[in-house]
Parts: structure tokens; sequence; C-alpha cells
């Protein structure tokens, strides 16, 4: 598995005219790694356990390359700091209203999203993604249990 990776990586450099080098190859092995959508200062937490002597500014420098790019995808752009996603292929996410976390959703468990109409100005679509908010299960949960909690106050 990781040697596909990491061949398919070098295939991404050589088709976007970037430069194999030992630093993006563990940025790149690190942000695949993780769970989730991380954030750059994960990413550089996860970097530094190889590279000690790598800064902070030079793993964001690489992401943005990854993003400018197309090696990697924004998840989220609203919702607090920048969030990556490593997974291309299409797909939407959930996103926590109050943790933030984020989750892939398959295109399947929308339905068809079509865009109608002619785009104002212009515009050229990139990427088309719906971000369905609410809470997720533990956030849910914790708030449920404050509610009762509240409500048994109340009531008494």
């Amino acid at each position: 598995m990781r040697g596909e990776r990491l061949h398919g990586f070098r295939a991404l450099c050589r088709q976007r005219d970037l430069a194999v080098t030992h630093q993006r190859t563990i940025i790149y092995e690190a942000l695949f790694s993780m769970s989730g959508h991380p954030s750059p200062e994960q990413v550089y937490e996860r970097v530094r356990q190889q590279i000690p002597s790598i800064s902070l500014a030079t793993v964001y420098k690489t992401i943005n390359t990854f993003l400018e790019t197309g090696i990697v995808h924004e998840a989220s752009l609203h919702h607090g700091s920048l969030r990556l996603d490593s997974n291309l292929e299409p797909h939407h996410h959930m996103v926590c209203t109050k943790c933030k976390a984020i989750f892939d959703l398959e295109p399947e468990a929308i339905g068809p999203v079509l865009m109608k109409g002619a785009l104002p100005n212009g515009f050229r679509v990139q990427r088309l993604s719906v971000e369905v908010l609410g809470l997720c299960e533990r956030c849910a949960n914790s708030q449920n249990g404050s509610l009762q909690g509240v409500n048994q106050r109340l009531a008494s």
C-alpha cells in the first residue's frame, strides 16, 4: 500500500512538474497516514517525528504547493483553520458545528447535485462539494446530556 502511494505521489509530482524531495515525500506520507482531515499543525507534529529540524513554515509552504497543484484539497473553506483532504475522489463533507470535526460523505448519500443556469461573470467551477452542517455523535450526545441536566433542574 505504502509503495503504491509513493509511486502515485511521484507520478503526481511528475505530472505537475514538481521535484520529488525528501521533505515533500515525508509531508505527503504524513498527510495520507493521518485519519480525518488534519490541520497543517497536525501534519507538522507528525512530520517532526521523522524530521525534527523541519519548520512549520516549510510544512505550510509544502502544503500550499500541494493545494495549488491539486495533490490535496482544502476540506472546508469556512470553518476555522485550514483543514486538508487527501481523498481526491469526488465526495462531500459533514462538518460538526461544535467541535469542527469533518467527516467524508459519499456522493450517493446526497444524490445528484446539479448546477442549473449560467454561472455569473464567467465563473469556472473547479470542484463541486456539499457540506452538511450539524452535530457529530459525540457533540450531540454531550449536548443532549447538558439539555437533560438543564431540564431536570428546571423541573425541580
